[in-house]
């Protein structure tokens, strides 16, 4: 029989692996450079994610994370989770989200899957879920953000892929992507051209 609980949890530790791998061989600026318009960064992202596991399987599970961590209180600057100052360390923020996993873990192991906590920042008609509906909500939050991750680190050197034992990527050869990437280039242009006219007008 399958232990659901098991397997909620390891597809997470997945999904936690995978974006911390994303930071690996990269210089600081690399890290936490804004990469898009709202600044998504891979810094920001683990420092993110280290608060997002602190909360869901520490205070609303009645099971308080040890230390401080500010940006995720009430009076917190607007955004602040999303992004590394420069006088927090990548070796800092990387050790915060491994103790963030650690607590989290022993709440995951502690608990049964239907183990009810309160998340006073949800919505009061789903304030109560139960450890199953976390799990798979963070497995969500998480994977979300690998896949931010995934483009910011391709964008910034080239480097792609699932994890670091498997990449999952349909070849390794570089003339291959440059082919592909040409390729759909040019599909992309040729849909985009094919303007159809009715009435005088673009359809």
């Amino acid at each position: 029989m399958t232990d659901h609980k098991a397997l909620l949890h390891r597809y997470l530790r997945d999904a936690r692996d995978s974006i911390v791998w994303k930071l690996e061989g990269l210089p600081e600026y690399e890290i936490r450079r804004p990469m898009t318009p709202t600044g998504t960064n891979l810094l920001g992202l683990i420092k993110h994610l280290a608060g997002v596991e602190v909360g869901y399987f520490g205070d609303v599970f009645g099971r308080p994370f040890p230390e401080p961590v500010p940006w995720i209180s009430d009076d917190a600057e607007l955004n602040s989770d999303m992004w590394a100052t420069p006088e927090q360390s990548r070796e800092e923020l990387l050790d915060l989200y491994e103790r963030a996993r650690a607590h989290a873990d022993e709440t995951i192991e502690t608990l049964d899957l239907d183990a009810t906590g309160t998340v006073p920042w949800w919505p009061e008609e789903r304030r109560h879920p139960d450890l199953h509906w976390l799990l798979v909500h963070m497995t969500a939050e998480t994977n979300r953000h690998a896949g931010h991750a995934d483009i910011v680190r391709e964008m910034l050197d080239g480097a792609a892929g699932l994890r670091r034992t498997r990449d999952n990527l349909a070849s390794n050869d570089p003339g291959w992507w440059k082919e592909q990437h040409a390729r759909i280039e040019a599909a992309a242009r040729q849909a985009g051209g094919r303007a159809m006219t009715s009435g005088g007008r673009t359809l």
